[in-house]
């Protein structure tokens, strides 16, 4: 009966696990241990730019090329993943990085996207969530920016009131790693604290937050396929047995 128990409970564990890649976007995985703390992995599954893991570690440089290069060079910092049991990780990028934003003349809008097709008409304002940061910060933690999507402004409620699992997400400007071409040497920024895309100088003091493109798969917890086995095996035999004392 002891092992029909752990069978159940390994089952249901493992299926919690895959409804949880499946149905929520943003997915603790584990943690990074960086000089002797450790910061949330936070895995996006359905980031603009493709899935990705979101190290919950917050940078902060006077320069978009310090700051990026605090972003690639992390992983040297970084002393052991802790990943959680039941899942995989596979990197499908070689180093960490700053987020992306999607490139091109500044054009300022605030309306979102009306037909929900993912295109949008403009590249810098509010409700934009074609970039990496702007998908966190109204897709995945359904914040509010300061201009509504009908103009409305200020917007009742805007503001960084959800964190989600970060433990480190400020309000406030941060970097992306994508620069804006347009007026070189500035690079597009992000502003956590209402939901503003734009661009700045190089030269700007900002926060930086470091992503890595992922894929996560769960897999079962060891011992799981056997437990899970002669758990089912043993609920039919239960069964087959109360079946037969009914004659």
């Amino acid at each position: 009966m002891k092992k029909i128990l752990m069978g159940c409970i390994t089952a249901v564990a493992f299926v919690a696990i895959n409804a949880g890649l499946g149905n929520a976007s943003l997915t603790p995985i584990g943690t990074a241990t960086i000089g002797g703390l450790d910061y949330n992995l936070i895995y996006d599954d359905d980031a603009p730019m493709g899935p990705i893991v979101w190290l919950d570690h917050r940078g902060y440089a006077t320069h978009s090329d310090i700051q990026k290069n605090w972003a690639a060079g992390i992983d040297s910092d970084i002393t052991s993943y802790n990943f959680n049991a039941g899942y995989s990780v596979t990197w499908t990028e070689s180093e960490w990085r700053l987020p992306a934003t999607v490139d091109g003349a500044y054009v300022y809008g605030y309306e979102g996207d009306p037909d929900h097709d993912g295109i949008y008409t403009y590249t810098g304002g509010y409700n934009l969530a074609n970039s990496e940061m702007g998908h966190l910060f109204y897709t995945e933690l359904g914040n509010l920016g300061y201009v509504a999507t009908d103009g409305t402004s200020p917007q009742p409620g805007w503001g960084l009131s959800n964190t989600g699992p970060f433990s480190h997400l400020v309000a406030g400007w941060y970097w992306s790693g994508t620069d804006y071409t347009a007026m070189p040497p500035d690079s597009w920024i992000f502003n956590m604290s209402n939901g503003n895309q734009g661009y700045a100088s190089s030269w700007s003091q900002l926060s930086g937050i470091a992503v890595r493109g992922a894929q996560v798969t769960p897999v079962p917890i060891p011992g799981a396929a056997w437990l899970l086995g002669s758990g089912l095996m043993g609920l039919v035999a239960v069964k087959k047995k109360k079946e037969v004392k009914k004659f």
